[in-house]
């Protein structure tokens, strides 16, 4: 897991390309995971990550990381490096949704 300090994405400053084969994945979280890395995987496929960035829109804003240029199938989030999140279906032509799990998912304890 990586961190990383990014600034606000302001409205309209993510563009997906979508159609055909390829989707798009948006993973929504809580603002205490702004800068982190979260990755993805489609079965075997090497993992892919993208950083929880806030994003500015007209009515206030949200934290997510953003999947562009996915093709279609079943991916993996990872809590970690050997948690999973959870599964998403990434549809071609159109954006999927992943709402992260409260904190207390994956802790031992």
């Amino acid at each position: 897991m990586h961190e990383h300090t990014y600034g606000p994405s302001e409205t309209g400053s993510v563009v997906l390309e979508l159609g055909g084969d390829t989707g798009a994945l948006i993973v929504f979280t809580g603002r205490d995971l702004h800068g982190r890395e979260i990755e993805i995987s489609r079965g075997d496929d090497r993992r892919v990550h993208s950083a929880v960035r806030e994003r500015r829109v007209r009515d206030g804003s949200f934290h997510s990381a953003v999947y562009p240029d996915l093709p279609a199938g079943m991916y993996t989030v990872w809590w970690d490096e050997d948690t999973s999140a959870g599964v998403v279906s990434v549809h071609g032509g159109g954006i999927a949704e992943f709402v992260w799990p409260s904190s207390g998912f994956g802790a031992t304890g």
